[in-house]
This record gives C-alpha cells, sequence and structure tokens, in this order.
C-alpha cells in the first residue's frame, strides 16, 4: 500500500456538491470539484452526479500528487439529515426530498470503496475544529446557513451525535410556536426565517408591500429571481431595506444561537454558507442580539467567528470523519 494516505471528501447540500480528496494527516484540498446539486432530476440524477465526480476528483489529484490507486482508502459523505449513520441511510431530508435513502452503499458500491456517512453540518463544524477557525477550540457549535440551516455540536473534540444521529439540528429549533411553516412540516423553525431562501422570501414580502428598495432593478423587476445573495449585492450598494432585512435576519438567528449558548456554553461559535458574506452587516447585529439574550459569562466566553476553509469545511469535514471512523482520532 502507498505510504501516503487519501481520503475523497463530499459535501452534498440542497444547492450543490463539493467533492475533494484530503490528505490523512490534513492538507491542501486536491482535485476540488463542483456543481449544482440539482435535485429537482431525481435521487438517481444526484447519484450519478456524485460518483461522477468523486471519480474525476480522484483523477486530478492522483495527477498533481502522483497517487496511486491504493493511496486512497475510502469516502466520507456529508448528506442533510436526519440520518442514520450505522446503516448509511439518509432517513428524511426536505430539500432534497429523500426518505430512507441508501447513500453510503449506492456510493460505496460504485466507486469500489469504503464510505462513511454522517451529518454535513458535523462534517463542517468538525472540519473547522480540524483544520479551520475552530483549531484549538475543545467545545464549539458549528453552523450551516445555506439552502437550509443546519449544525454540529463539538464536545471535548468529538462530534456530538445524540442518541438517534439527529443531535445538532440547529434549523428546526423552534423560535416561534405559531410562526411560519417549515419544509419539515413544523411551524416557527429558526430555517423558516434565516436560511437563505428564508430571507429572500422575507425580502420579497416587503417589496410586495410596497418598501422602496434597489432590489428589484438587481432582478429586472422579476422579484422571482431575489436570492440571499441578491439582498448582501443590495446591501452594499448602501439599500436601506436590504440592511433591515439582514437586521432582522440577525434577531431571528441571535434568539436560537443564544439559546445553544446558554444550553452548552461553547468557546466558539463557527458560521458559514454564503449568507456570511454579508459580513459585519449580519455579524455586527448577530452579536448584538446573543449579547442581549444570553447569560453575560456564557456570551463572554464565546467567540461568533466565520468559517476560515473558503466553502472547503463539508468537505474536509466529511473526510475526517471517515478517519474517524474507520481508524479513530488518532
Amino acid at each position: 500500500m502507498s505510504d501516503k494516505k487519501y481520503i475523497v471528501g463530499v459535501d452534498l447540500g440542497g444547492t450543490s456538491i463539493k467533492v475533494g480528496v484530503v490528505p490523512y494527516d490534513g492538507g491542501r484540498v486536491l482535485g476540488v470539484r463542483s456543481m449544482p446539486t440539482n435535485s429537482d432530476h431525481g435521487a438517481k440524477f444526484v447519484v450519478d452526479r456524485m460518483v461522477e465526480m468523486i471519480r474525476g476528483s480522484m483523477r486530478d489529484a492522483a495527477r498533481e500528487e502522483n497517487i496511486p490507486d491504493d493511496g486512497f482508502i475510502g469516502i466520507g459523505l456529508g448528506s442533510p439529515g436526519p440520518l442514520d449513520r450505522k446503516t448509511g441511510t439518509v432517513i428524511e431530508t426536505p430539500n432534497l426530498g429523500w426518505r430512507n435513502f441508501p447513500l453510503r452503499d449506492l456510493i460505496a458500491n460504485s466507486i469500489g470503496l469504503a464510505a462513511e456517512l454522517d451529518n454535513d453540518a458535523n462534517c463542517a463544524t468538525i472540519g473547522e475544529w480540524w483544520m479551520g477557525a475552530g483549531k484549538g477550540v475543545q467545545t464549539l457549535i458549528g453552523v450551516t446557513l445555506g439552502t437550509g440551516i443546519g449544525g454540529g455540536i463539538v464536545l471535548d473534540g468529538r462530534v456530538y451525535h445524540g442518541a438517534a444521529d439527529v443531535a445538532g439540528e440547529v434549523g428546526h429549533m423552534t423560535i416561534d410556536s405559531t410562526g411560519r411553516k417549515c419544509k419539515c412540516g413544523n411551524y416557527g423553525c429558526l430555517e423558516a426565517y434565516a436560511s437563505g431562501p428564508a430571507i429572500a422570501a422575507r425580502a420579497i414580502e416587503g417589496l410586495e408591500t410596497g418598501e422602496p428598495s434597489l432590489l428589484p432593478s438587481l432582478v429586472d423587476g422579476d422579484l422571482s429571481q431575489i436570492t440571499a445573495e441578491t439582498v448582501y449585492e443590495a446591501i452594499v450598494a448602501g439599500d436601506l431595506y436590504a440592511k433591515e432585512v439582514m437586521r432582522e435576519t440577525a434577531k431571528f438567528l441571535g434568539a436560537g444561537l443564544a439559546n445553544l449558548i446558554n444550553i452548552l456554553n461553547p468557546g466558539m461559535v463557527v458560521i458559514s454558507g454564503g449568507v456570511t458574506k454579508a459580513g459585519e452587516h449580519l455579524f455586527e447585529p448577530l452579536r448584538a442580539q446573543i449579547r442581549r439574550r444570553a447569560f453575560r459569562h456564557a456570551e463572554e466566553s464565546c467567540k461568533i467567528v466565520s468559517s476560515t476553509l473558503d466553502g472547503m469545511a463539508g468537505v474536509i469535514g466529511a473526510a475526517y470523519m471517515f478517519r474517524v471512523e474507520r481508524f479513530g482520532n488518532g
């Protein structure tokens, strides 16, 4: 067997799939590939796309680092959940429409390598702990803001999975018991207020009631094309309404994070995902909300930071989770 070992990391999201090859001991991610998920084409299409991307990433990495076939030792898969790690099954994922889907074995059998499955937000969180903003922090919470809102919990250097692999579902905590309906079927979930699509939806609602804004001009008047990214573009251009939408997002997110900080007393919360492009337009009001809502000693001991892995935390963490499951923490 090759002396150097490499693990393929796969980050499956509602909007995009990212794949890369990660050295066993950490380091630069090789053979990076990213493509839209296009889940509306069906589960088989998504799996076939993942298989194609994994093979392509392995080929690119092998050429770049002269990796022999036996240098690749497995695949770490990060998927939205809830899921069953033991059987490698995605139990349910509202943003992909999957139920009881045997993702791990489908990928492993197609590629011919062992695979392990974990929640995508758990992967992003442990990725930040291993090689990103959370290095050296023993207890941290990771929050991914994207098509949905995911979360991961690292306690004393280990991901906390809970009794049924459901721990860390931050996006589905209730922040308004009679609030907006979430894709999961519940009402008032954090995800229904502060995910990327929810930010866009709230912005559109205000525009439809006559709020003055630059936003319509950024999408040629087609409000259905507004995304969280569009809101960010309007903020940069000085749009007051877009800034208010982001302040409201910080209020909802701050309520949820203050709850977690009071319960778990982490040393850090790492936030990742496209919404973080808003920078201090998000983080400044977010930190203010947490100061207002969380116990002072808990808030003062917790840093609220953005991911430092440039969108690769999920890929890196998925590879690390494979390593832990197969070889332990050593």
